[in-house]
This record gives structure tokens, C-alpha cells and sequence, in this order.
């Protein structure tokens, strides 16, 4: 009986959490669904059912095509430079005593910091009268440049998208190797396994589950890059750099195209949970309990 009231309790607490959840997360995502069959515009009263049309209108859209592609460019290198690197820099950081706390906080502190701030702080750094990169390559006897061009711009964006979050895995690959109990890492020492053997066939298998966690966060948080590419390039020049996150709200706000910008917001959303649904599957591996 003291059970079934506890449950009761919870349940009652759980409530508004639900209904926050329901509000903001899921009749928004069923109202982008319902709107993608419409034509949408200018945030009007009036809607015109339209079936598939938005639908057939992405395929056939350039710039959509163009902006999946650099979407899925940047989630591959989300996951072998973002997840990758922070993955090195917590087997190093874990492997020394000294200065543990230190880099712990420098290279988390980014995180901390808006994805506008770090975007303003970049296109500064990319501009060329007084960027910081052209200042230090005059200072080197260099020429100026242009930064950011048509065949530059996707990486000029990825840079600061790939260093923003690096902290936020470290810590999380942190916090999994301060859990690897210490006499494994002992009986390895004494089969003469250190260094990058015992990252690799110790370390890493270890916490692989971890590891797969992180490669979702990060194909699941590519698909939601906005403000540092919209700050810097704003998706151009010529749509090179644009991703799907940008050209959704140029389609919405200021193509004033809502129905449109609705199936393109239902494609982010399959993309997402299919992508990720694949990752966990490749990912999958036995659990290795200690």
C-alpha cells in the first residue's frame, strides 16, 4: 500500500515536467509536421492544403540538396575531429597527474561560451582589414586574403563548430576513465601493456558504450548547427556553406515560405532519429560490466 502511494506521488511530480515536455517539444513538432502539407506564407491565417507538393519541391531545390550535403560533410567530421579529439586529449589528461583540474577547465570553458559569441568572434578573426589571421600574416611579411570564399567557406565554419564542443566530450570521456578501476590498468602494466596499447585494447573497449553515446550527441547536434554558420557566413557565399539549419530559417524568415520551411524541418527531424538509429546499431557492442 506505502508503495502504491509512493508510485502515486511520483507520478503526480512527473506531471508538470510532462506538460512543459508536451507544450514545447511535442505539439511544436506535430504542428511542423501538420504545416508541412500546407502553402504557408508570411505567418498568415490563411493556409492552402497542398498535399506533397513541399516535399517535391525540397528534392528538386538546389539549395537543399547543397545544404544536406554540407550538413552531412559536417556531421562526419563532427564525429572524427570533435569526438575523436576529445577522446585524445581525456586518455592524455587522464594519464597525468599534474594540472588534471587545469586542463579540465580550459578545455571545457568553450562550451560555456554562446555559439554567437564564438561565431562573432571568428568572422572578426576571418575579416580581412582587420582580422586577426591577416594581421598575423602581415606581421609575418604575408599578403592579406580572403578568407572565406566559395571553396573556403565550409571549412572556415567547421573549424569553430568542431572546437566549440570539444570540452563537452572530453569531460563526459573524463568522467567514463575515472570509472576504469585502477587494478586492470595495474595487471596490464605487468604484461608490459602501456601507452597507446593500453588505450587501445584496454582503455577504449572499456568504454565504449560512452564512446557510442557521444557519436550520437554528436550527429544528433550537427543537425541543429545555427548560429556560428549563420553568424559568420550566413550560408554563402553562394550557398557554400549553407547547412540545413540555415536555409530552413532563410526559407521561413525571409523567404516568408512556412509551409516549406515546415517539410524542411520534418526532413531535419527524420534525418536525425534515422541517422542516429543507424549509428546506435553500427555501434552496438557487447557490455562489458566492472
Amino acid at each position: 500500500m506505502q508503495i502504491l502511494k509512493n508510485k502515486k506521488y511520483a507520478i503526480l511530480l512527473l506531471f508538470p515536467a510532462l506538460i512543459l515536455v508536451g507544450v514545447f517539444i511535442y505539439y511544436p513538432l506535430f504542428a511542423t509536421f501538420y504545416y508541412s502539407f500546407f502553402d504557408w506564407r508570411d505567418f498568415s491565417n490563411y493556409k492552402t492544403f497542398v498535399g506533397l507538393d513541399n516535399y517535391r519541391q525540397m528534392i528538386e531545390d538546389y539549395a537543399v540538396r547543397k545544404a544536406l550535403v554540407n550538413t552531412l560533410i559536417m556531421m562526419v567530421c563532427v564525429i572524427v575531429f570533435q569526438v575523436g579529439i576529445a577522446l585524445v586529449l581525456a586518455l592524455i589528461v587522464d594519464s597525468i597527474k599534474a594540472g588534471y583540474k587545469f586542463f579540465r577547465t580550459v578545455f571545457f570553458f568553450p562550451v560555456v561560451i554562446s555559439g554567437t559569441a564564438i561565431g562573432l568572434m571568428f568572422y572578426l578573426a576571418y575579416g580581412y582589414d582587420y582580422g586577426l589571421l591577416n594581421a598575423i600574416a602581415t606581421a609575418f611579411g604575408g599578403q592579406k586574403r580572403v578568407w572565406v570564399t566559395e571553396n573556403s567557406a565550409l571549412t572556415m565554419v567547421l573549424i569553430p563548430v568542431i572546437w566549440q564542443y570539444v570540452g563537452f566530450y572530453f569531460v563526459i570521456f573524463l568522467a567514463a576513465l575515472s570509472k576504469v578501476p585502477q587494478d586492470i590498468y595495474e595487471s596490464a602494466l605487468i604484461d608490459g601493456i602501456t601507452g597507446i596499447k593500453k588505450a587501445v585494447y584496454i582503455t577504449i573497449p572499456l568504454i565504449w558504450d560512452v564512446i557510442a553515446v557521444c557519436i550520437s550527441l554528436a550527429i544528433v547536434g550537427t543537425f541543429k548547427v545555427f548560429d556560428i554558420v549563420y553568424v559568420i557566413t550566413g550560408g554563402g557565399p553562394m550557398d557554400a556553406s549553407q547547412v540545413l539549419g540555415t536555409y530552413l530559417y532563410k526559407v521561413a524568415f525571409t523567404g516568408q515560405n512556412q509551409g516549406y520551411a515546415s517539410a524542411i524541418g520534418v526532413l531535419i527531424i527524420v534525418l536525425g532519429v534515422i541517422l542516429s538509429a543507424i549509428s546506435n546499431k553500427l555501434t552496438e557492442r557487447e557490455t562489458i560490466t566492472y
